[in-house]
């Protein structure tokens, strides 16, 4: 700000934010509420005008409100999608001025000191945010003042514009609750009989100070100008893109290959700078008939090296219809994860690295949710002791621990052919059509039902597991169930 310029902050407040945008994405007609859980109970957290005329309430019970109004229809909030859309409004606010920031969870701060004359003056600058916002579907309140405090106590309590130096006046008629005090604090000045920000200017302030501490009259000092209050833009999150414009059209694969190589090498430094690595990249290939070829690239991890990210572009390409010729490259990363700087270690990850690029070149074919890898599972229960996930998004960080030797090949029980009701392998049983003479038998080993899972096959009770080494050659593992005398064999090893 030049010196000498009068500070001029500009406070939005979308008392129906979360409706808004639900609206905005399915419109409907009538009463409708945003509901979300809350002390083991649906409340309202957020109403459209329709349902706040017939007499609803945010936090209300949902169950009430249903009662006080048959005709309401619903739907959950989402408190994410609300920070997303209140985040997309500050990025429009910027065409007003540079300095905007996020106040609260349902408003907005500007600094348009020096801007306003842009527009035509304030009067025309806050005309114009009314009426784009009103075209748009979205309930606004503004304030104007010399202060954050006055812009948010004008914006909340009688939406209105302060003139310059007069910021007494304007809020004056105002409640105390307009200087952003706490509940506790505001029914306390109530009891004194200090219920507007009049009363309270005129107070004494070493009583109040004394009383309250100095929080107090610093939101009143904020509010009138005389204590400078800053406004903290939000940076725009960092944008991994880079393009290349072309003087003539090129449309060898080696030619695109090259190209491909620079913005690569562009791209990789912003992420090293940003200390994070690309999952998902698109190049975008413009052609001289304003048609575009595009060419996503999955990663099996986060990688910014661009020597090992440039091969595996090399198939996508190759398949690229350049047609007349391709005179702009785009290349983006979609999708980014956090790739911080690592300590650099004797021991080689080589071997590692190049699994990874494996994993990508077998998954660009066949998609990377296609190649799994068996990951260990916190269970003694032999089905539930390992998972499946996709190798591209799962890590081996814990090693398999067992007490005792698991088959390789676990199958659903058998039952054994005859009546073989001793706790103690038998001598000879038969199985799916063969017979066996049992060698050699280690065991047992008693696992026992994990009863907070539901699991009908591991209700019947406790299984006695044992290692049995055929003389056909077959190492078996069967188990025994003492509750109802039977034997099954559920694996064989290797």
């Amino acid at each position: 700000m030049f010196d000498g310029m009068q500070r001029r902050v500009v406070s939005i407040w979308f008392p129906r934010l979360a409706s808004d945008r639900a609206l905005r994405l399915r419109p409907l007609e009538g009463p409708f509420a945003l509901t979300h859980h809350h002390a083991n109970t649906n409340r309202i957290h957020c109403l459209n005008s329709a349902a706040e005329r017939a007499g609803l309430s945010r936090g209300m019970p949902f169950s009430d409100a249903r009662a006080f109004c048959p005709d309401l229809q619903s739907r959950p909030a989402d408190p994410r999608g609300d920070l997303r859309f209140q985040h997309t409004l500050r990025r429009w606010a910027l065409r007003y001025c540079p300095w905007v920031g996020l106040e609260d969870e349902d408003g907005l701060v500007l600094d348009i000191s020096g801007s306003a004359h842009l527009f035509g003056g304030e009067s025309a600058l806050l005309m114009d945010m009314r009426q784009r916002l009103l075209r748009a579907g979205i309930t606004a309140q503004i304030g104007l003042g010399d202060s954050r405090g006055a812009a948010w106590a004008l914006a909340r309590h009688g939406e209105g514009a302060a003139e310059v130096g007069k910021a007494l006046e304007a809020l004056k008629d105002l409640p105390v609750s307009a200087l952003r005090l706490d509940e506790k604090t505001t029914v306390a000045l109530g009891r004194l009989g200090l219920r507007t920000i009049n009363d309270l200017a005129n107070a004494a302030r070493a009583p109040l100070t004394r009383r309250f501490g100095p929080s107090l009259l610093m939101r009143l000092d904020q509010a009138l100008g005389g204590q400078p209050e800053q406004i903290t833009p939000l940076k725009d999150p960092p944008h991994y893109g880079v393009r290349l414009t072309l003087p003539e059209p090129i449309g060898i694969n080696s030619d695109v290959m090259e190209g491909t190589s620079r913005l690569l090498t562009q791209l990789c430094e912003k992420l090293k700078t940003q200390e994070t690595g690309a999952r998902i990249l698109a190049l975008t290939l413009r052609r001289v008939d304003q048609d575009s070829q595009q060419v996503e690239l999955r990663l099996a991890r986060p990688m910014r090296d661009a020597a090992r990210i440039l091969p595996l572009f090399e198939r996508g390409i190759k398949d690229v219809d350049a047609g007349y010729g391709i005179d702009q490259m785009r290349l983006e990363a979609v999708q980014v994860e956090a790739m911080p700087v690592q300590q650099l270690s004797h021991v080689s990850t080589g071997g590692k690295d190049r699994l990874d690029d494996l994993i990508t070149r077998i998954g660009t074919r066949i998609g990377l949710e296609n190649i799994q890898r068996f990951l260990p599972s916190d269970s003694h229960i032999p089905e539930r002791g390992f998972i499946i996930s996709p190798a591209a998004y799962s890590t081996p960080d814990s090693a398999w621990s067992t007490i005792r030797p698991r088959p390789l090949h676990i199958f659903p029980p058998n039952p054994l052919m005859g009546a073989h009701t001793a706790a103690k392998p038998p001598k000879h049983f038969r199985w799916r059509r063969m017979s066996f003479s049992t060698a050699r038998a280690s065991g047992p080993e008693r696992i026992a039902p994990e009863w907070w899972l539901e699991d009908d096959t591991w209700r019947s009770g406790v299984r006695d597991y044992w290692c049995v080494e055929t003389r056909q050659g077959r190492r078996l593992w069967l188990f025994f169930t003492p509750q109802s005398p039977s034997w099954y064999v559920q694996g064989e090893f290797a």
